[in-house]
């Protein structure tokens, strides 16, 4: 599995929500590209970034701060927010983001999800943020008519690189990961399958690993900046061989 350490973007800081709702943002850095390289630095090998603003605004807010991360780091981040159009992910993609994550377009028009995954095999991510099995767009600000696990099923064979799967009940509430959900969605699914929100602990990443589902990878948020978590045990946790 690989460990993704979040960078959520909120008028160009470093944040994490609770439960998706912008009014609750706890500041954690003011320089996300400074963040951005102490996650490098120790040793992740990925790094998950989100531009909140632009999830609500349906266009980048934070280019800025999502430039100044590119510029600032070696390693691939996957990017998502507000990533609703052709231009927009060709935009990116160009900008050096290895892998764009759609969601709101993914119900919207999967079928240009779909195109963008045949014209960058590898690099398109589908972002399937659930509330009560139902998927949550536009920032999560509404609820759509499909479950989860109806949409991960429509892009079977369209060369969607990774879902990423954040249970917005727990996001940022350090209540536990989802593990019943993520496992289900992963068994269902030939698509690699990210587990993201509620992360609280090693044990989480542990139950994922071990858990009997091909689970790619783990978000890793607010607990990394608590200290509930460690960098280097939550890699090593991530690297050990399924039990």
């Amino acid at each position: 599995m690989i460990i993704f350490p979040a960078i959520d973007l909120k008028d160009g800081r470093c944040v994490r929500l609770r439960q998706g709702d912008m009014a609750q943002a706890t500041i954690f850095n003011d320089d996300p590209a400074a963040q951005a390289r102490d996650f490098e630095h120790a040793g992740f090998e990925w790094l998950h970034l989100v531009d909140l603003n632009g999830a609500f605004a349906g266009h980048s807010v934070n280019a800025s701060a999502i430039r100044a991360i590119i510029a600032a780091i070696k390693i691939p981040l996957q990017l998502g927010g507000g990533i609703r159009d052709r231009d927009a992910i060709e935009q990116w993609l160009s900008a050096g983001v290895a892998r764009v994550i759609l969601g709101t377009v993914a119900v919207s028009n999967p079928a240009l999800v779909a195109e963008a995954a045949r014209a960058h095999p590898g690099r398109i991510a589908v972002g399937i943020d659930a509330r009560n099995g139902k998927v949550a767009v536009k920032g999560w600000a509404e609820e759509a008519s499909v479950s989860a696990l109806e949409l991960a099923r429509q892009f079977e064979g369209a060369g969607v690189a990774a879902i990423i799967f954040t249970d917005i009940a727990r996001d940022g509430m350090m209540e536990g990961a989802n593990i019943d959900s993520t496992a289900g969605l992963a068994h269902a699914v030939s698509i690699p399958v990210i587990a993201s929100g509620g992360v609280n602990g090693v044990r989480d990443i542990e139950r994922l690993r071990n858990c009997g589902a091909p689970i790619a990878g783990v978000v890793v948020g607010r607990a990394l900046y608590d200290g509930r978590i460690k960098p280097g045990e939550a890699i090593r946790s991530a690297k050990l061989k399924t039990k």
